[in-house]
């Protein structure tokens, strides 16, 4: 009996000491993604933009948190010159998934909260959802679809 009890608590010990995964499945949102188009409606109007011509959008998105950076491809040498990035927490649920944002080139935003329904459909990444800041006066549907850039 006792060298039972003693087997038990060796192997008890060697079982403890095996590493486990923290995330056994990766989440399939996580990665790099390149932003090709974007749908905003607000108050009746709607604006298309093609992120594929003068502009780079990407998202990067880890296990935990989310960021993302815009610029213009003219290196800011002409009107259409622009910078925007941002990032922090996100929680996934099924297809919810929602961003809080703790940083902002548009401080307005910071500490808000937008949640989106996303589809994946094998390298493309499609969100959808309203973005509303009452302060900043925004009330808006906002579509985007991504790809995944490739290692």
């Amino acid at each position: 009996m006792r060298n039972a009890f003693l087997l038990f608590i060796v192997g008890l010990g060697l079982a403890s000491c095996i590493e486990k995964p923290k995330n056994s499945e990766a989440l399939p949102i996580i990665g790099t993604w390149k932003l090709i188009s974007g749908t905003i409606i607000e108050r009746g109007d709607t604006t298309i933009t093609d992120y594929s011509k003068d502009r780079s959008f990407i998202k990067i998105i880890n296990d935990t948190h989310f960021a993302f950076f815009n610029h213009d491809l003219t290196k800011g040498k002409d009107s259409s010159a622009i910078f925007g990035a941002g990032g922090g927490s996100y929680v996934l649920a099924g297809s919810l998934y929602t961003e809080h944002l703790e940083y902002c080139n548009d401080r307005a935003w910071e500490g808000n909260d937008f949640a989106f329904t996303i589809t994946i459909k094998n390298d493309t990444l499609v969100q959808s959802g309203i973005e509303k800041i009452e302060n900043a006066g925004v009330n808006r549907l906002n579509i985007e679809k991504y790809v995944r850039l490739k290692k």
